[in-house]
Parts: structure tokens; sequence; C-alpha cells
């Protein structure tokens, strides 16, 4: 499983696949924050990190993955969507048709939906992809916190169309106009019901309480910060399970 990992942040969606593929491999990462590049060499010290991926030169995989910046869409900001300079779907989206993958899957928070979701899956389509979307908060796998967040899984249908940006495949997305405004009214309901998943037993540890002020914790500013950014990755294991057994 040759696998190109965009927007790492510490390494998430490697960890994950690493945890479900014995022949996972990872052939690059993309990611600017130096504090995260850290963490991704301490624990894939072979493995190339650029720092931007307009610089990116993109090599063939099997799998593509990435939890694309989230500012352009989360409540916390000002919800500017495609006009945010943080809005970086398209080079994702550049990364995919350059090389090609079997799977895709993506991360964002749950404020995509009604801002770029239709969009981001029109040009998964129009590549040739066939698509689905979730909403799956991190208590879903017995986190002590809600985290309600998008996940994209696109597969390649690459043999009944032609490879991903052949235009031989571009006319299956008649039909996929209607399909993703059933898929946005769907993902609406289901970000309530994990209101209920809330209440499920907690069996993840918590963290002790440390104020805001203690000393003597390195890097504490960075690690709040990685970790915030950061995917539930027993949740992508999830996802990558589902998509080993379905033997596409």
């Amino acid at each position: 499983m040759r696998h190109l990992d965009l927007f790492s942040g510490i390494g998430g969606f490697a960890l994950a696949a690493s945890w479900v593929w014995p022949d996972h491999q990872v052939i690059e990462f993309v990611e600017k924050d130096p504090y995260c590049q850290k963490i991704l060499k301490k624990h894939w010290p072979d493995v190339p990190i650029c720092g931007d991926i307009h610089d990116f030169k993109p090599k063939p995989a099997d799998l593509v993955t990435g939890g694309f910046p989230c500012q352009p869409f989360s409540v916390a900001g000002k919800q500017r969507g495609s006009d945010d300079d943080r809005y970086l779907w398209p080079a994702m989206l550049e990364v995919i048709r350059r090389s090609q993958p079997t799977w895709v899957v993506g991360e964002n928070v749950a404020g995509i939906v009604n801002m770029a979701l239709d969009q981001v899956l029109a040009d998964l389509e129009m590549e040739g992809y066939a698509c689905q979307s979730f909403i799956i908060p991190a208590c879903a796998v017995d986190a002590p916190h809600r985290r309600d967040r998008v996940w994209i899984v696109a597969h390649s249908e690459s043999e009944r169309t032609g490879r991903p940006g052949d235009s031989s495949g571009k006319g299956t997305c008649t039909h996929a106009g209607s399909m993703r405004l059933q898929e946005r009214d769907r993902l609406r309901p289901r970000k309530h019901e994990a209101d209920a998943a809330t209440q499920a037993p907690v069996r993840w540890p918590t963290e002790p309480a440390v104020c805001r002020v203690a000393h003597g914790i390195p890097n504490r500013v960075h690690r709040l910060r990685a970790l915030g950014n950061a995917i539930v990755p027993q949740v992508a294991k999830q996802i990558f399970i589902t998509l080993k057994e379905s033997r596409v």
C-alpha cells in the first residue's frame, strides 16, 4: 500500500494505515509546520517531507490522504470558504489528479457540509471517483469528547470508466448532482444522531488537568495546537479496515 499523506500533521493517517496494512509504505509527507515535521521525522525517519504542497511533485500511489486545512470552514473563523487563502482543496485535488490513487480519504470539520462539500465531491467525480461522505465523531470510537468530523472516501472507477482524469470517465457525473444533494441532506441528521453517541460508555483514559501556567512542560503550546489539528487515528483505522475488506 503506497501512501501519500498530505497535510500530515503529526501523522494520524499514516499511523492508522500502519495498523491495517502490513505492507503499508508512506512515500512522502506534506506538512509545513516545523513542530509537526519534528514529530514525523522522529517516527518515520526515512520518509521525506515536503514543506509546501504547491512545491510537491506527486508520485504514483495506492492511497492519498489529507485533512486539508479546516480554517475556511470552521465556526471558530470567518468561514470565508474558497475565498480564504488557506483553502487548499484545489492543491490536494491536483495531487490526486497526478498520482491517480485507487483510494482517497479526506477529513475536515462539519462546517464544510454547507460550504464546500458539494464541490469537493463533484471534483472527485469529475476525475473518475465514486465518493461517499460521513460525519463520524470521535466519541464513535469511545473517545471522551465529541469532535464531529466529515470523512470523505473516494474509490477510483478506472476499470469501468477509464483512468481518473480520462474524459471517458467524466460522463458518469450526469446523475451525481442529485446524489450529492441527497448526501448533504443525509449528513445533516447524522450530525444530530451523534449527540446520543456521546452518552456511550467511555473507555479512553482522560489526561490529568494541567493549568495554563504550568512550568516544565516543553512545547506545550505546539503540542496542543498539533493535537487540535490532528485527526483521530482510531476513526481512520475503522475506515481503512472497511477499505481493506472491500477487496475492490
